[in-house]
């Protein structure tokens, strides 16, 4: 092996590519007609390590996280890399034949700082020594080039799109998925900014940017927020009934109809794209101020996206609801004992009072009535205790006619008081209530604190119910 003749091959190849693909491809290419190896570019994109160019194996990893493997060993620590027991190396990641020597080289910007990898794999014997300059060599070549050409590539459409698709999948909220899917909209379109409108059961919701706003975004936001119901309805309507539709050019010479509030706020290019099924869901509209006219490509990505990320909010709301039912009491809607034995080991002492609520003479209303009278009494206590708490005052039921209120306090008073309002709201729909309260004391168990509730509790009842007592 001539190693001047492979570095001046790679030269002269190298100063005839005007991108940095292609002077990825001139550098397997040129390299590989001179060893029986397996070489591959990974430059750094964005969060990854992308292969931009291999050659002389069957298949190659897409990309890989910037420290993983022997390639992610040279790029995190800007040296070279060689490895004659792939076997024995923990880095190592197999693919295709064995090995039996692995260079991997970095390859520097301008300011000194790795921006990728030139690999080289070889599956017979070879003599590292003698290839380890020449590679070194031809990765400094390849980084001047890439710095002459404008560095590395650009993340593609579908690339960020894959990437988009990652976070959609990832989010935890509602709120994060929609800031989500508006970011990648505006992103893998290249239009300015993204809003979705969703229809519900009370209204439609507008959902904008998230962060700073541009003047066109702000312009637009409070545009849609003057907006009457029905026309943000017609905006999304039109899409869910007709499917997804862009724009050819300037709404100024042709006609906008029945876009006319968007054209107003300055928009003069759109995107429009129904999400989710017909009879649920919305419509994501991406949107510029200057005329574009989007490719169909674009908009595809666009219909991915939105479809991607509907998917996703329908995970989560079935994550939800599956939460919900786990946590709460199916008649009605309180938490039960398993979200109780949590909210009270968490009760601070001094502050945190718990009121044991008995229904007086519930049994006598499941013997006349039946159970489903019961019920119903129950359903209409449950939300009369909730409507006497303040914010942040937590209502559980805990039994068959038994709940508890968690509520924190200044002072033991302060719980009285809002025990005898839980006692006057279960009066005005005709019920009344045993109420014990005790206020958590220090050093004492959460269990302890509700059994002298209870005890309290007890107290009233065999005083004549319909009151409230504190322990």
């Amino acid at each position: 092996m001539n190693a001047e003749r492979v570095v001046a091959d790679v030269a002269v190849r190298l100063s005839q590519a005007a991108t940095a693909d292609e002077a990825c491809q001139a550098v397997v290419s040129v390299t590989g007609q001179h060893t029986p190896a397996m070489l591959a570019v990974l430059l750094r994109v964005r969060d990854r390590l992308r292969c931009t160019a291999a050659t002389g194996s069957w298949q190659v990893y897409s990309s890989i996280a910037p420290d993983a493997g022997v390639a992610g060993r040279a790029f995190t620590s800007g040296k070279t890399e060689v490895v004659t027991d792939a076997a024995a190396d923990p880095d190592y990641i197999p693919l295709g034949p064995d090995i039996d020597a692995e260079i991997c080289a970095p390859i520097f910007d301008a300011a000194g700082r790795p921006m990728g990898v030139l690999n080289v794999e070889w599956p017979d014997p070879v003599d590292v020594d003698v290839w380890r300059e020449p590679v070194e060599h031809i990765a400094t070549l390849l980084g001047d080039r890439l710095v002459e050409v404008g560095g590395t590539p650009a993340e593609s459409r579908s690339e960020k799109l894959l990437r988009y698709a990652g976070a959609l999948t990832a989010a935890t909220s509602v709120r994060e998925l929609f800031c989500t899917a508006i970011d990648a909209a505006r992103d893998v379109s290249g239009l300015a900014t993204a809003v979705l409108v969703l229809q519900k059961p009370d209204g439609v919701r507008v959902c904008t940017a998230p962060g700073l706003q541009t003047r066109f975004e702000s312009r637009l936001r409070a545009h849609l927020g003057a907006a009457s119901a029905a026309e943000l309805d017609r905006l999304a309507m039109r899409a869910r009934r007709h499917g997804t539709s862009y724009t050819l050019g300037d709404p100024d010479h042709l006609n906008a109809h029945g876009l006319e509030e968007l054209v107003e706020a300055g928009v003069r290019s759109m995107i429009a794209v129904p999400v989710g099924p017909d009879d649920d869901g919305g419509v994501l509209l991406v949107l510029d101020e200057a005329v574009i006219a989007p490719e169909p490509t674009t908009v595809n990505l666009v219909e991915l996206l939105a479809a991607q990320a509907w998917t996703c909010l329908d995970r989560l709301k079935t994550l939800e609801r599956l939460h919900q039912r786990a946590t709460s009491d199916p008649l009605t809607g309180l938490r039960h004992h398993g979200s109780f034995a949590e909210r009270i080991a968490a009760a601070t002492p001094g502050r945190t009072a718990l009121l044991a609520i008995d229904v007086d003479q519930f049994k006598t209303v499941n013997d006349l009535y039946g159970h489903q009278a019961g019920d119903r009494v129950l359903v209409g206590l449950a939300r009369a205790l909730e409507s006497a708490l303040r914010h942040g005052d937590e209502l559980y039921r805990i039994g068959g006619d038994e709940f508890v209120a968690v509520v924190d306090v200044q002072r033991p008073e302060e719980a009285l008081g809002i025990g005898g309002r839980l006692a006057a709201a279960a009066r005005e729909i005709g019920r009344t209530i045993s109420v014990g309260v005790a206020l958590r004391r220090l050093g004492e168990s959460p269990e302890l604190t509700l059994r002298r509730a209870d005890a309290a509790l007890y107290d009233v009842k065999r005083e004549g119910r319909d009151g409230v007592r504190a322990a």
